[in-house]
């Protein structure tokens, strides 16, 4: 099954995890958050990745990471 959201292809940059149909590191996203910038700025600074496919990745960080504490 394709994930709608992320795109990994080992011909597109390296084989890191992108927003799908871009070429924009998923990494890219949390560097900017961890940086002290806004949603907004990212998604200024990448217009190629939309507001829905960048709140998905969040939401499945969240995810993740409540799941992952969540079994300990």
């Amino acid at each position: 099954m394709k994930n709608p959201v992320i795109e990994i292809n080992p011909d597109k940059v390296s084989g890191a995890p992108l927003f799908a149909g871009t070429r924009v590191p998923i990494k890219n996203l949390f560097d900017y958050l961890e940086a002290g910038d806004t949603l907004e700025d990212f998604l200024e600074g990448f217009p190629p990745v939309t507001r829905e496919q960048a709140v998905a990745v969040l939401q499945m960080a969240e995810q993740s990471l409540v799941k992952e504490v969540g079994s300990h």
